[in-house]
C-alpha cells in the first residue's frame, strides 16, 4: 500500500502496512450517551468515517469497531437530575448518537458493542492485571499502578513524576500513587443497584479507560491496526488504555489517529463548557450533506471553527458540486463509471489529505461543466465518473440514497417532493404554453421561496434545492 497515516505514538506520518495482509482492523471510541452529541462529537465520526471508506477503496477489508459508553460517573449524574433510570436515560442518548451518525451518513460499524455488555471482559482483563503486579485492590476498589509499568506515559511522551494525580475518583489516600487510575470502582451508597456488577472484589462498575481495553480486545483480538478518536482522548484515555493493554501481555494498536477539534468562539465545542451545537439543532438550519462538507473539507488533525459563516460557505461549494452531478446525469446517466483520479489518490494516500482531495473535485467539477457547455459527451463522461467516484469516497455523492432522500433514507419522501416539483412546474409549463405569464412567474417565485431553483433547459425545466 501507498497509505501514510500520522501516527500520535510516532509523532510522524508513517507508511501503514496493516497487520494482515487484505484487511484492517479499526477501533474507534465512540461517545459516552451523557447527553445529545453536538458537532465536536460526531467531527470524529465522519473523519474515522473517510479513513474506513478509503481503505476500502484501497482494496482492504475492514473491521471497525466504534464502541457505546453507556455506564459512567456523569451518566449517573445526569439520570439522577432528571429523575430517570440511569439505564434510560443512556439508551435515549445512545438513540440520539446514532440518529447524529446516520443523518449524517456515517457508515454503521462492523460491531458496536456497549460497555455494559462486557464487564466479564473487563473483570477478566483486571486479573491478568493483578496475576501480573499491575494493579492492585483496596476495598473493592481496583488501580492500575502506573510505578509497576515503566512504558507509562510513552503514548504522550510524559514522565510520571510530571503527572497531575489521576481525578477519576475521590480516594486517593488509598492509592500507592495518587496517579494510578482506577480499573473498577466499588458500589457506593446512594447508588443504584442496577449500576453495579458482580467480580471477585466485590460489586462495582467499570472505569472508563478499562472498557476500551476490553473491548477492542474482545473484537479485535490482542493487537490491531489503527486505535482513533478526538485529540482530547490522547490523556489519560488512551494513554491508560494502551498502558494497561500493553502491562497485561497484548502488544494493543499500532497506529494511534486523533482528530482535531471542532471550535466556538475560539474554544473547544464541550457540554461543560456549555457552547455546544447540537446536531438536531445544526441539521435543521443546513442540510446534513453541507454539514458532512464543512467537516470533511478541512484535514482530520485541524481545528475547525465553527461559525455559521463557515457553514454557508461549505454549503455553497457543496450545491456546485452538486448541481453539476445533477445536470450532468440528464446527459450521461446514471451508469457512467466511477474512476478515481491520480492526484486524488495521492492526497488522500498522504494521511487523508482531505483539503487537497475536495480540490481534485473542483478540478473535475471545471472540466466537466466546460465539457457541458461545448457538448462534449465523452469528456462530460469522463468528468462525472471521477466527480461520482470521488465523492463516493468523502461519503458525499448527492446520487446516493441517502442524500437523494435529504439525508433521510426513507426513499418514499425524496419522490413525493420530485413529484410535487414536478407537478409544479408542468402547471408552470401550461401557463406559459397558454401566455399567463403572470401565473407562470408566481409558480417560479412560489418555488424559490421554499428553496427551490428552476433552470429553464432545452431538455425541459430543472430544478434542484438551494438551501
Amino acid at each position: 500500500m501507498t497509505l501514510r497515516l500520522h501516527d500520535t505514538a510516532a509523532r510522524a506520518v508513517r507508511d501503514f502496512t496493516p497487520l494482515r495482509p487484505g484487511q484492517a482492523s479499526v477501533y474507534v471510541c465512540g461517545l459516552t450517551v451523557q447527553g445529545p452529541p453536538h458537532v465536536g462529537h460526531v467531527r470524529a465520526a465522519v473523519a474515522f468515517d473517510v479513513l474506513r471508506r478509503w481503505l476500502t477503496a484501497s482494496g482492504l477489508e475492514v473491521t471497525y469497531v466504534r464502541n457505546v459508553t453507556d455506564i459512567d460517573d456523569k451518566i449517573l449524574t445526569r439520570a439522577a437530575e432528571h429523575g430517570v433510570p440511569w439505564w434510560a436515560w443512556a439508551y435515549t442518548n445512545e438513540l440520539a448518537c446514532t440518529r447524529a451518525y446516520d443523518v449524517l451518513g456515517v457508515l454503521p460499524p462492523t460491531y458496536e458493542p456497549r460497555a455494559t455488555g462486557h464487564v466479564p471482559d473487563m473483570v477478566a482483563l483486571m486479573e491478568r492485571l493483578v496475576e501480573r503486579g499491575h494493579a492492585y485492590a483496596v476495598d473493592g476498589d481496583v488501580y492500575f499502578d502506573v510505578r509497576s509499568f515503566p512504558e507509562y506515559g510513552a503514548l504522550t511522551r510524559q514522565k510520571v513524576e510530571d503527572l497531575e494525580p489521576a481525578a477519576d475518583t475521590d480516594t486517593d489516600e488509598r492509592k500507592r500513587d495518587p496517579r494510578d487510575f482506577a480499573l473498577w470502582k466499588s458500589v457506593k451508597p446512594g447508588e443504584p443497584d442496577t449500576a453495579s456488577w458482580a467480580t471477585p472484589w466485590g460489586r462495582g462498575r467499570p472505569g472508563w479507560h478499562l472498557e476500551c481495553s476490553a473491548m477492542a480486545g474482545r473484537y479485535l483480538g490482542p493487537e490491531f491496526d489503527v486505535h482513533g478518536g478526538g485529540l482530547d482522548l490522547r490523556f489519560p484515555h488512551h494513554e491508560n488504555e494502551q498502558a494497561q493493554s500493553r502491562a497485561a501481555g497484548d502488544p494493543f494498536a499500532r497506529y494511534w489517529m486523533h482528530n482535531g477539534w471542532v471550535t466556538l468562539g475560539g474554544e473547544k465545542m464541550s457540554k461543560s463548557l456549555g457552547n455546544t451545537a447540537l446536531v438536531d439543532e445544526v441539521v435543521r438550519r443546513v442540510r446534513p450533506v453541507e454539514l458532512r462538507y464543512y467537516l470533511v473539507a478541512p484535514h482530520y488533525r485541524s481545528t475547525v471553527e465553527f461559525t455559521d459563516a463557515a457553514l454557508a460557505e461549505a454549503g455553497a461549494a457543496y450545491r456546485r458540486i452538486e448541481s453539476f452531478v445533477q445536470r450532468a446525469v440528464e446527459r450521461a446517466g446514471r451508469d457512467t463509471p466511477t474512476s478515481l483520479p491520480a492526484a486524488f489518490r495521492e492526497a488522500m494516500d498522504d494521511d487523508l489529505g482531505t483539503p487537497a482531495a475536495v480540490a481534485v473535485v473542483h478540478e473535475a467539477v471545471r472540466a466537466g461543466n466546460t465539457a457541458l457547455a461545448d457538448g462534449d459527451d465523452v469528456a462530460l463522461a469522463e468528468a462525472l465518473g471521477a466527480v461520482r467516484g470521488m465523492l463516493g469516497v468523502l461519503g458525499l455523492d448527492p446520487l446516493d440514497p441517502h442524500w437523494a432522500a435529504g439525508g433521510n433514507s426513507d426513499d418514499r419522501l425524496a419522490g413525493v417532493t420530485d413529484g410535487l416539483v414536478r407537478l409544479a412546474l408542468e402547471q408552470r409549463q401550461a401557463a406559459r404554453a397558454r401566455k399567463d405569464y403572470a401565473a407562470a412567474d408566481a409558480l417560479r417565485d412560489q418555488l424559490t421561496a421554499l428553496g427551490v431553483q428552476v433552470e429553464d433547459t432545452p431538455q425541459g425545466p430543472r430544478w434542484e434545492l438551494t438551501r
